[in-house]
């Protein structure tokens, strides 16, 4: 049977994607994930009879809860000029291991190509590059946080 960790994370997943619908059944017990107007819609089923409708959980969008809080935030005194984001819901981690040193740190110089972490997404371990040169100012989340899709980690001062 599906925790309630792993029925979040499939929410956040099919959030992200381009899928419409997704369903999973497993031992009696049926999870059908539909999007509606932007909004993923979960409708849990439990072993019951089948006349009674399953209810719909409505959850807000990462890109919409992003948009809101954004536009709260004042946009003068900016030290930076782009921010290094995260490519997928996962857990960030500064270096490659507990024992090495961070990829980077505030004073850091990177270029296209420089790792600067790694988000773990379902054991998986994916190195995220800065994408763009210039020096780190301000690492925005600490090791081992959660962090959700467009997240952002760092910000850049660009040369």
């Amino acid at each position: 049977m599906l925790k309630v960790e792993d029925i979040y994370e499939l929410i956040k997943l099919i959030d992200q994607s381009s899928i419409d619908e997704f369903t999973y059944e497993n031992e009696g017990t049926k999870v059908t994930m539909k999007k509606s107007d932007g909004l993923a819609v979960a409708t849990p089923a439990v072993q019951a009879p089948a006349v009674q409708p399953a209810p719909q959980v409505q959850v807000e969008t990462a890109a919409k809860t992003e948009a809101s809080t954004q536009t709260n935030e004042p946009v003068e005194n900016k030290n930076y000029d782009h921010e290094i984001v995260s490519p997928m819901v996962g857990t960030f981690y500064s270096a490659s291991n507990p024992e090495s040193p961070n990829f980077v740190n505030v004073g850091s110089q990177v270029s296209e190509d420089t790792v600067v972490c790694i988000v773990e997404a379902m054991k998986l371990f994916n190195e995220i590059e800065a994408e763009i040169s210039g020096e780190i100012v301000e690492v925005l989340v600490e090791n081992g946080e959660l962090v959700e899709y467009g997240q952002p980690l760092f910000r850049v001062k660009t040369k």
